[in-house]
């Protein structure tokens, strides 16, 4: 078993530490309704999710990973997305097992952690809040802060440079190929967990250092240092 010897870990939110697809898929057919669309079924949102809301938002619209809407449709219905989200977010958000076990064996470790997700930072924010997570996490690092997103890295380097670490010093954590991506540009070792949302596809896909069945697991990996 490969052990990871990090001082800091930058880890993913949604599919990483809380199952927000119900939310997600409630705000997504609230939406779909304004324009006058079907809604659709929790797994297909479910597949939809992991490069962020606007990129969700073409998907949703469309109905394939791959298709865009033009951009009248698109500034519409984030709109409308973000309206109906912001009564939807953390309404049905339930934490994967292990969260909040393994988030406090990382800090008694003596890590420093900080939440790096593609979703807005309004959302993210009043996510974490909301479900009690936000005081292990010394800052949140949202989707729209900076001018890009994962699979860029520049989120994660943001991260080290405020926690004044290497990005050899950190270890990230997600749950999709999103987040091996950014890390892998970022020089970062990374560790997946396999019950998140990795648009359809199979955790063994991945390019990751590890696949760990919870943070639990995540933290016994980890030597701090």
């Amino acid at each position: 078993m490969r052990l990871f010897r990090a001082r800091g870990a930058a880890i993913d939110l949604d599919g990483t530490l809380l199952d927000t697809v119900a939310d997600l898929a409630a705000a997504i057919n609230a939406m779909l309704a304004d324009f006058g669309r079907p809604a659709l079924p929790e797994s297909a949102v479910r597949s939809f999710v992991g490069k962020g809301a606007r990129i969700l938002v073409h998907r949703a619209l469309s109905g394939s990973l791959d298709g865009r809407v033009d951009d009248a449709s698109a500034v519409r219905a984030m709109q409308s997305f973000e309206w109906h989200y912001e009564r939807e977010n953390g309404r049905s958000a339930k934490l994967f097992p292990n969260v909040v076990e393994g988030l406090a064996a990382m800090r008694a470790g003596g890590l420093r952690l900080a939440c790096v997700t593609n979703k807005p930072q309004v959302f993210a924010d009043a996510l974490l809040e909301r479900t009690g997570l936000a005081a292990q996490f010394e800052f949140v690092i949202g989707g729209d802060v900076l001018p890009r997103s994962k699979p860029d890295p520049m989120q994660l380097h943001h991260a080290c440079e405020r926690l004044g670490l290497a990005p050899s010093q950190m270890v990230a954590i997600g749950d999709s190929l999103n987040d091996a991506q950014a890390a892998r540009a970022a020089g970062m070792p990374v560790m997946i967990v396999p019950y998140g949302y990795n648009e359809g596809l199979p955790v063994s896909a991945i390019d990751a250092d590890a696949v760990v069945a919870d943070l639990l697991e995540a933290a016994a990996r980890i030597e701090a240092g």
